[in-house]
Parts: C-alpha cells; structure tokens; sequence
C-alpha cells in the first residue's frame, strides 16, 4: 500500500480505474448529496467536534468534483429545466424533494407533435468557460474532474410519462424512437462540445438511466437491447473518443443487466444499491471486476439511517474489502443520505474509509 496522502485525488481516482494500488480508497458522492434536515445536523455537528463547516470537510476527503457549462439560454420557469420538465417541492417526512408535476410530451401523438417541441440545444450554453471552472475546482489541489449528466431514457420518460413510456415500446415504438434519437443528439452535441473545451481536463462523464428497481429490472433484457443500449453505446463512443471514461448509474436489481452494460461501454457502474433483489458486490466482482470499476454502495435505506456506527463501520470495511481488492472501486453512498440519519452514522463512513484500507 502506498502511503496515505502520497497521491493527489485525480491521481487516486485514476489509479483505481486502472485496477491499480492506491494510498487509500477514492471517496466521492456522485449522484447523491445530504438531504437539507441531515446536512443541517451533520454541519453542526462537524463544527462542534471537528472545528470545521461540512463543506470544508468533504471538500478535503472528496476525489471527484463536478464542472458544468454556463446556462445562457432562454429564460426558464423557476421549476422548470432545460426540456420542459417542471416540478414542485413534497415535503416526505422532514425532507424535500422534487417531484415531476408537468410532462410537456404527454399528450403527443405524432411525430410532429414530438417535432414542436421546444428542444434544448448547445447554443444555449457558454462552453468556453469549462476550462476556467476546472481550474476553480482544482484550486486546492488535482482533483479527478467529473460533468454530468447524460441520462437519455429517464430524459425520455420526464417529458413523456414513466408508465407512457412502456406503453410506447408496445404500442408506439416510432414516437419512443424519436424521442430517444432527439434527446441523445442533443447529449452527443453538448458533451462533444464540453470534452473539446476541457482539453483533456475532464476525467469522467456522468451518464444515467435507471433500468431497475428493488425487485429486478423494469422491462425485459429484449426490450433493453431495443430500447435503451443501442443510444447510449453511441453516446459511450462519443466520450471514449475524447479519452474520457464513462461512469453510469442505475439503481435497483440490475445484476440481470451487467453484462449488457459492459458490452454496451460503462466504465465504472455506479449507485450499487446492495439492499435490492439479487446486489451482491462480491458476485460483482468476481463475474466483472476485469471490466467494470465500481462507485457507491454504502446503503441509504438500511445502513445509513437505521443501523449503528459499528453497523456502517462493519459494511464501509466489507465494501472496500471486496470490492476495492486490486484496485476499482471508488467509495460512496449508494445514493443521497436522507433526513433523519443519523450524523454519527454519516461520520464514520467517512472516517472509517479515510482509515481503513488493507491492502
């Protein structure tokens, strides 16, 4: 094992993905975040104990920072996105979050009610400044750089309607088609133009589609292949050709679907939500480890809020046992930390991480 704190964090990252040894497991959060209730509590308590305000603490341990364009197209509704999508704060419990409230392509039914849509293009945003915000996010050291987020299928189904979308596989197949090619010509066009501004400076690009839930996967391994992979293998090709390598998130029950995503050009597979049907890092590993890194894991339904620090400090270690042997694996929450965690508990999967490495 090398020496912990020999290695900048771009420089661990990398490593990792190369399956090699690092001076201690990368750490990041990638498609996650501290629910407003949690982060308020855990700031409060790094203060108090530590001296020092959360985000100065994760912005010590963390390896992996984000960049994105400057916005500088239309002006947009205060709950609406670049799509057309609105949504409205719930409150669940004592946490928020944003639900969909509108699906602009709900009532479409031709290709061109599909064509009037208002589509987002790359004119509206400001690419030259990519360059400038790595140098910000590197500020304080090399840092393994990360945009996001190239999520076609959910894109997809925020305008058209989750259950819509499966009746289109059946019964409207062309309008699924049409608005999957838009959307990922749009992803093609956008990370083309932000990895030619990086120069190289990005290391990952985010992409995202969830394909399962806690029992398994959402639609067939047939429908997949027809659906979903052929899009995203073109938007995978797009990245490799900048040097970049693809990070993916799906949550749920998705082992079924493993060997697609390898074929399909994933990198690293990300979210690894253990607490669903047939997770098992160890089965991972083993059947795909040579090709696949891994980020995530650390659970938010069960661990997390609900056990003890010895509970999260006994799965932290299991995780970066099995899954961090010989390299590829990049530690984190399996999605975001929801309020009523307790702090404790969110600090010692920190500190133990930070720690234990026993390699």
């Amino acid at each position: 094992m090398l020496k912990a704190g020999l290695l900048s964090s771009r420089e661990r990252v990398l490593l990792a993905l190369q399956h090699r040894e690092t001076d201690r497991i990368p750490l990041a959060m990638v498609c996650s975040g501290i629910n407003k209730p949690a982060r308020s509590a855990y700031d409060a308590y790094l203060q108090r104990e530590c001296g020092c305000s959360l985000e100065t603490y994760l912005d010590a341990i963390l390896d992996i920072r984000s960049v994105d364009p400057r916005y500088i197209g239309p002006a947009l509704m205060p709950d609406e996105d670049i799509w057309g999508v609105r949504r409205r704060p719930i409150q669940a419990g004592a946490g928020v979050y944003d639900e969909i409230a509108h699906y602009p392509l709900a009532g479409a039914t031709t290709a061109g009610d599909i064509a009037n849509h208002r589509w987002p293009s790359t004119a509206w945003f400001d690419y030259a400044v990519i360059s400038e915000r790595i140098q910000a996010a590197n500020r304080d050291g090399d840092h393994c750089i990360m945009v996001a987020n190239g999520n076609i299928f959910e894109t997809t189904w925020y305008m058209r309607g989750f259950e819509q979308v499966f009746l289109d596989m059946l019964t409207a197949p062309e309008l699924m088609h049409e608005i999957m090619e838009r959307v990922t010509q749009f992803y093609l066009a956008h990370f083309s133009r932000i990895l030619a501004a990086a120069r190289g400076g990005v290391d990952l690009v985010f992409t995202a589609d969830d394909i399962a839930g806690q029992r398994g996967l959402l639609m067939s391994p047939a429908m997949w292949e027809t659906f979903i992979k052929p899009y995203h293998q073109r938007l995978n090709a797009v990245i490799h050709s900048y040097g970049a390598k693809v990070i993916y998130h799906t949550d749920g029950g998705m082992m079924e679907a493993a060997g697609g995503l390898v074929d399909m050009g994933i990198d690293v597979l990300q979210a690894l939500q253990f607490d669903a049907d047939g997770m098992d890092p160890a089965a991972l590993k083993s059947q795909y480890g040579e090709k696949l890194c891994f980020q995530g894991g650390v659970s938010v339904q069960h661990t997390l809020p609900f056990g003890t620090p010895d509970d999260v400090r006994a799965e932290v270690e299991h995780l970066i046992t099995v899954l961090g042997r010989e390299g590829g694996y990049i530690l984190g929450p399996s999605h975001a930390i929801q309020a009523g965690t307790p702090v404790a508990n969110i600090h010692t999967l920190w500190e133990t991480a930070l720690t234990f490495y026993p390699f």
